[in-house]
């Protein structure tokens, strides 16, 4: 009989492991899929920073958030839904109360099939009933999950599979972007027990070029970090691809005398490929926390976006906003609450551009590992996670933090 355990990151030795291939039990035994870090993370938050524009301005800025209508690709109404056929909140109606947002972030390199792709980042965003504070969680993309039956994909359902599977399995069959969004909707709202008013998912070609439209971000590295993906070729950092992991990076560069970019320690102003290419690193971050460490760093990354674009010349400069909001909706498919379009669920975000965004670790950002006759499987959540969550549901976040300071990622 197998033998099984869970391990948390001391126990497990912080090892990074290698991932099974979505396509469920009888494919996990094929090559590996090249994994991609990425981040859906940036449309509520540039939806709120938008509004950071005081008074009268707000009349001047609808007529730029109408170029974001025909921008952003929307979801097909009603994929959100609890129930199939409840009833749509009228047009022109903000949302009220708490609400839960899912962001999802693919990868999608040049020659593959758009629908070909994992959600490798997953975040739920809750904001609380007063729409002054909001909370970002980050879900580890090796977590275990059951996903469920999804008719329009023909996909039967899987009892336990990699959560980043469930984007890939409602995007088969004609159901794109749409199909994998809400099939992981579904997915991780089984597992969380949250229901999603609003998602998004975005590609990250788009989210580069919303940072090269920013044209920088201020971050801090806690620690030097070896990239697995950038070397200096000829003084210069180079981006080489199908780079899987720090063994054969380190392989590259002792043959190519290509040395690997080194992410040096301490707090600057970083160009889009630098910010990205740090918050993409999972083999060689400091600690040995691995996929943890990324989702730190992920999170770190959409509040220096957020806080960049929310500044006053960024905001006072209308030219440079419709820069913005052309640049993400290249890459980008937005799912609104029904009855609502674009620039009504953007000013129901307005109130979110003076709140804080406290971000929150799940397994207080270490390996909650199974393993199975030594081999590892995947991630479970921990008994404080799973608190966490249902403190979302209930709208109980603030309370909740307090009593678990550890819970919050505090780099800036």
């Amino acid at each position: 009989m197998a033998q099984s355990s869970t391990l948390d990151r001391d126990e497990h030795h912080g090892a990074v492991p290698r991932q099974r291939d979505a396509g469920g039990s009888s494919a996990r035994k094929k090559k590996r899929k090249r994994g991609a870090p990425l981040w859906a993370k940036l449309t509520v938050t540039f939806g709120a920073v938008l509004m950071m524009v005081a008074g009268g301005a707000l009349i001047g800025l609808r007529t730029v958030i109408g170029d974001l209508e025909g921008s952003i690709q929307v979801a097909e109404p009603g994929i959100l839904e609890a129930e199939p056929g409840a009833p749509a909140e009228p047009a022109g109606r903000a949302l009220d109360g708490a609400f839960n947002v899912l962001l999802l972030g693919i990868d999608t390199r040049k020659g593959q099939d758009l629908n070909d792709a994992r959600s490798d980042t997953i975040m739920v965003l809750h904001v609380n009933a007063a729409h002054d504070q909001a909370y970002l969680m980050s879900l580890p993309r090796d977590l275990l999950v059951e996903i469920p039956e999804f008719k329009k994909a023909k996909y039967p359902g899987d009892s336990e599979d990699l959560i980043n599977a469930a984007f890939f399995h409602g995007a088969q069959h004609g159901g794109g972007w749409s199909g994998g969004l809400e099939l992981a909707a579904k997915t991780v709202g089984k597992l969380t027990g949250l229901k999603f008013q609003s998602a998004a998912v975005i590609d990250f070609g788009g989210f580069r070029t919303v940072i090269d439209a920013l044209g920088s971000v201020y971050m801090c590295v806690e620690a030097d970090t070896k990239s697995i993906h950038t070397f200096v070729v000829n003084g210069t950092p180079t981006y080489v691809p199908k780079m899987s992991d720090g063994a054969e990076a380190a392989n590259y560069a002792s043959r190519t005398g290509n040395k690997q970019y080194v992410h040096k320690k301490g707090c600057r102003e970083m160009a889009g490929w630098e910010a990205l290419d740090f918050a993409r690193q999972r083999y060689t971050v400091a600690d040995g926390a691995g996929d943890y460490g990324r989702q730190r760093h992920q999170q770190q990354l959409i509040k220096a976006m957020a806080k960049k674009a929310g500044s006053a010349g960024v905001l006072a400069d209308f030219g440079k906003v419709r820069e913005l909001i052309q640049a993400a909706g290249k890459s980008m498919l937005l799912s609104l609450p029904a009855g609502m379009d674009v620039t009504d669920f953007l000013f129901t975000m307005k109130d979110l551009a003076s709140a804080d965004l406290v971000l929150l670790k799940t397994n207080a950002g270490y390996y909650k590992s199974v393993i199975v006759n030594g081999d590892y499987k995947g991630e479970r959540l921990d008994k404080t996670t799973e608190e966490m969550f249902r403190a979302a549901k209930s709208d109980k976040l603030g309370n909740f933090v307090l009593i678990n300071p550890q819970v919050v990622n505090n780099e800036k």
